[in-house]
């Protein structure tokens, strides 16, 4: 792995086995990803892009089988166990993903959300700075009224709210790696634009490296 490469994947493949046989979803995929880096992954919708970091993380189908390598800053990612994942995954590596009304718990406030991914990898804080944590992360990401809205549910905020909550819980950690999957999907032009300037004033104020999963190359 070369200096100031944060994430290689090497010839990853990802096939699913199905009642009809096998399904190769990700053939020989290699990329390398360093520090402070952005990194887009372009394709068309069904080609694979998502299964690809899905991988990294673990969080694909029991029908998944994985190969190849994948090593996130010197550790061998593929084959972890499932704690070692967990301590990786919202901790050094946040990833957004596609769509927030079905990703975010419609039961739980944005806020309580939030606080859970905090509270995960960060056990020895106290309530009180796990809330002061999750009210600057909404301010960070340009919730106007954090107090207020840590106490919204997901359907009570508008398509671009709820995609900067997932914003603000994939940074909870002070991510090393940022996984953007498809961010701006349903979102109409001018909060498009503004998410993606969002996540470019964050990469260059924290240094994080971010992967940007679109079908749109424009």
């Amino acid at each position: 792995m070369s200096p100031g490469v944060l994430l290689s994947l090497d010839q990853l493949s990802v096939d699913f086995a199905v009642s009809a046989g096998t399904v190769h979803a990700v053939r020989g995929v290699s990329l390398d990803v360093h520090r402070g880096e952005v990194v887009g992954v372009v394709g068309e919708s069904g080609s694979g892009k998502s299964a690809t970091m899905l991988a990294l993380l673990g969080l694909l189908a029991p029908n998944a089988r994985v190969s190849g390598r994948a090593v996130f800053d010197g550790t061998q990612v593929i084959g972890l166990g499932a704690e070692q994942l967990r301590r990786l995954r919202g901790g050094r590596i946040g990833m957004i993903f596609q769509d927030p009304m079905t990703s975010l718990n419609p039961v739980l406030t944005v806020g309580r959300q939030i606080a859970e991914t905090i509270e995960v990898h960060q056990p020895s804080l106290r309530a009180r700075q796990v809330l002061a944590r999750v009210q600057e992360l909404l301010e960070m990401v340009a919730i106007p009224n954090a107090a207020e809205r840590m106490r919204a549910y997901p359907h009570e905020l508008s398509g671009g709210m709820r995609q900067r909550v997932m914003i603000a819980m994939a940074l909870a950690n002070d991510p090393e790696l940022l996984i953007a999957d498809e961010p701006t999907t349903a979102l109409d032009v001018t909060v498009q634009a503004q998410i993606l300037e969002l996540l470019r004033d964050l990469q260059r104020e924290f240094g994080t490296a971010i992967v940007l999963i679109t079908h749109d190359l424009g």
